[in-house]
C-alpha cells in the first residue's frame, strides 16, 4: 500500500460557501491527495498562525514555508499535476506580486460574492 505524502498543507475558510466551493475543485483535482485541507473555521483545527489571520487570507505551507495569498495559491497549485504550470508561473518573482494584488483586489469582494454563493 503506497503512503501518502504530503507535498502542501492548506488552510481555508470552511464557513465562506465561495471558499468551499473552490477547495472542493481543488480535492476533485488533487487525485494523487498531496495536498492536506484543514477547514480553519473548525475550532478543533490547528492553525500555524492566529486563526483570525488564516481565516482573512488563504494560507498554505509548502515544506518548512508558510505561504499567504498568491504564494499560497501557487503552491497549492504545483501540487496538482494539472495545474502545476500555473503554480510555476504564479510562483516567478516577476508573476507574484501581480497576482498578490489580484488576490486582494479579490478579498475587497469577497463579502459581496459570498452572497452570491449561499
Amino acid at each position: 500500500m503506497a503512503t501518502r505524502r504530503i507535498a502542501v498543507t492548506v488552510w481555508y475558510d470552511g464557513a465562506c460557501p465561495l471558499c468551499r466551493r473552490e477547495i472542493s475543485l481543488m480535492q476533485r483535482l488533487d487525485r494523487r491527495q498531496a495536498i492536506l485541507f484543514i477547514d480553519a473555521s473548525d475550532p478543533g483545527a490547528h492553525c500555524p498562525v492566529d486563526r483570525a489571520e488564516i481565516l482573512s487570507r488563504f494560507h498554505a505551507r509548502e515544506g518548512a514555508r508558510l505561504l499567504s495569498g498568491a504564494a499560497a495559491f501557487a503552491a497549492m497549485w504545483r501540487a496538482i499535476p494539472i495545474l502545476r504550470p500555473l503554480g510555476v508561473v504564479a510562483g516567478w518573482s516577476p508573476v507574484t506580486p501581480i497576482l498578490e494584488a489580484g488576490y486582494r483586489a479579490f478579498l475587497r469582494l469577497r463579502p459581496r460574492l459570498q452572497r452570491l454563493f449561499p
